[in-house]
């Protein structure tokens, strides 16, 4: 491991608003923060939004700088990525953004019924071989249903016409109620400051002429959760790299 990820995770273990918990993935215990963020974390009972799959968190400090009156929570389980977006909580002083390390598979550990108000999967890799993985696949939706409030919001955006496609299927299969959808955010004339929030990858895919979409849709209480069967042509085209070189790449073409 090269000097600069052990740095990374040296300020990451001294950050009072890192939460490294990726034991809990094999021990498969709760977590004692389970049901007690607001109080315990953040002070306060303002609603816990979760940014799941955050990378960088760069969605996880924009949401909180705009919304102050929201405690948001970026977790992932690649911590060198994720320091970029702790540091910038750490440097903003930003009261209400922390961060947890753990594998999202074992979410239900850390939250207890209703104390999540809303979800947001801002660009997770659509695992087009490996439905389980999709992170709005039914088992994940299931366990979203654990935590999130009654009518809990979830929130997609996303550059992948399969993941759109997909998720778009399992809402219409579970007949789930549909708040918003469209497959060209930055042409419907509704984008607003919410979802103007654009990450470094996103940009990316808009200097490459691709549309991004999104789809924001709720949970309800009961619901016995199928997958839909349908066939989904898969993406053809191929991710960028995880370098700038990349996008100053992109421009000149």
């Amino acid at each position: 491991m090269g000097k600069n990820k052990l740095k990374k995770f040296s300020d990451m273990s001294a950050w009072p608003h890192v939460f490294e918990c990726a034991q809990y993935d094999v021990q498969g215990l709760d977590h004692p923060l389970k049901g007690h963020w607001g109080e315990t974390v953040f002070g306060n009972d303002h609603p816990v939004v979760l940014e799941l799959g955050c990378g960088k968190g760069e969605y996880t400090v924009a949401l909180a700088q705009l919304y102050p009156e929201i405690n948001v929570i970026g977790i992932d389980i690649k911590g060198a990525r994720m320091w970029t977006g702790a540091r910038e909580v750490q440097e903003k002083e930003l009261k209400n953004a922390v961060f947890l390390r753990t594998h999202i598979e074992f979410i239900t550990r850390f939250f207890a019924p209703g104390e999540v108000s809303e979800i947001w999967l801002t660009f997770p890799d659509p695992q087009m071989k490996k439905i389980g993985k999709r992170l709005t696949a039914t088992r994940f939706m299931h366990d979203y249903q654990q935590f999130l409030k009654p009518g809990g919001k979830v929130h997609l955006k996303t550059d992948s016409r399969f993941m759109y496609q997909y998720t778009c299927e399992m809402i219409k299969t579970n007949q789930l109620p549909v708040i918003i959808s469209t497959d060209d955010l930055y042409h419907c004339g509704w984008a607003d400051k919410l979802l103007s929030i654009q990450t470094f990858y996103e940009k990316q895919w808009l200097l490459r002429g691709l549309t991004i979409k999104y789809i924001q849709f709720m949970l309800p209480e009961h619901i016995d959760w199928m997958e839909p069967e349908v066939f989904i042509e898969p993406d053809s085209y191929r991710s960028f790299g995880r370098s700038a070189r990349n996008l100053a790449t992109i421009q000149t073409e």
